[in-house]
């Protein structure tokens, strides 16, 4: 197997996020030959349609990063039951301008932490409703609507319940054999 280069979507821009914790503790569950490319969205300027024929530079390089992944993983909390603003606009960026859609035909995964006991299932419903309109081919079994209890992944980012390590072990194992069947 090649190299697979997974483009890593966190929708938090909080330094201290739960869900960087968790991408992070993914990172060092991935098998060997797998490398995740964290987006930065916390520089992406609004979306704006008089500015997608000249895209700015932080815009540019989001799209560039889908167009050199093999997967994407959005790693994301729940806003007000939906997604991130930060993540919804990268997504705008990456679908523009008409005709030059990003996201199309890529393999995608969505996780996500929260301290609700609901996880965050409602914001990835909503990524998922978005993610299919913009052609990503969402793995879907099984769900991670994670919640987030303190300690669940230590400083070094290991995640310290065993079940919830093979839980996510095992998602993971499922999702690069998902990248894998759409990898260019």
């Amino acid at each position: 197997m090649s190299q697979l280069n997974i483009a890593v979507f966190v929708g938090s821009l909080r330094a201290a996020s739960i869900n960087l914790r968790l991408a992070r503790a993914l990172e060092k569950l991935v098998p060997e030959g797998v490398a995740f490319q964290y987006a930065s969205l916390g520089d992406v300027p609004l979306y704006n349609q008089d500015h997608e024929m000249d895209l700015p530079a932080p815009a540019a390089t989001i799209k560039q990063l889908v167009a050199d992944a093999d997967g994407l993983l959005f790693v994301t909390p729940e806003h007000n039951r939906s997604i991130p603003a930060a993540l919804k606009n990268a997504i705008d960026w990456g679908s523009r301008p008409w005709g030059q859609n990003s996201w199309t035909g890529k393999a995608g995964g969505i996780v996500g932490a929260s301290p609700s006991a609901a996880g965050t299932g409602m914001a990835q419903q909503h990524l998922r409703n978005i993610l299919a309109a913009e052609g990503v081919n969402i793995f879907t079994v099984p769900e991670v609507f994670l919640q987030y209890k303190e300690g669940l992944i230590d400083d070094d980012y290991q995640i310290t319940n065993e079940g919830t390590r093979q839980f996510l072990q095992g998602w993971l194992e499922g999702y690069v054999a998902w990248v894998n069947k759409f990898k260019n």
